[in-house]
């Protein structure tokens, strides 16, 4: 061990950048790129969740149709039910009737339910990216 294999360090702790990572006489050069930096991440950020969220738009867009389509095929088919059992009231077709009301009414509530996700998701997104209104911090 002569010494050849130590690490180097530095003479002095002057020799050390300052914490801030300035590089100027006043270090004014450190807040202003770690803002930099910041606003670079709030953007990659930002990109890329309104990627996902468009993508979910979309997604619950195609999920809200189709339970509109689904509901009104069930009241369709319920209409039709009601005109059967006038004509023919048998005790089998009457169980299949109760079925079919009952998955109407579970349908109806998981649509409400769906759409109520729906505007609180929409009321949440609008709040991302619109700020935060003041009232509203106040209010917390």
């Amino acid at each position: 061990m002569d010494g050849s294999d130590l690490p180097a360090f530095p003479a002095s702790a002057s020799s050390v950048p300052p914490p801030s990572g300035g590089g100027g006489a006043d270090g004014a050069e450190g807040p202003a790129r770690g803002r930099e930096g910041c606003e670079a991440l709030a953007g990659a950020i930002a990109s890329t969740l309104g990627a996902v969220m468009r993508e979910f738009d979309t997604r619950a867009e195609g999920v809200d149709r189709s339970q509109d389509e689904l509901s009104t095929s069930l009241d369709r088919l319920a209409g039709e039910l009601d005109k059967l059992l006038e004509d023919a009231p048998l005790p089998f077709i009457m169980q299949h009737a109760a079925k079919i009301s009952a998955m109407r009414r579970r349908v109806s509530a998981l649509n409400l339910i769906l759409k109520s996700i729906q505007r609180r998701i929409d009321n949440m997104d609008r709040m991302l990216f619109a700020g935060v209104p003041t009232d509203y911090k106040r209010k917390k």
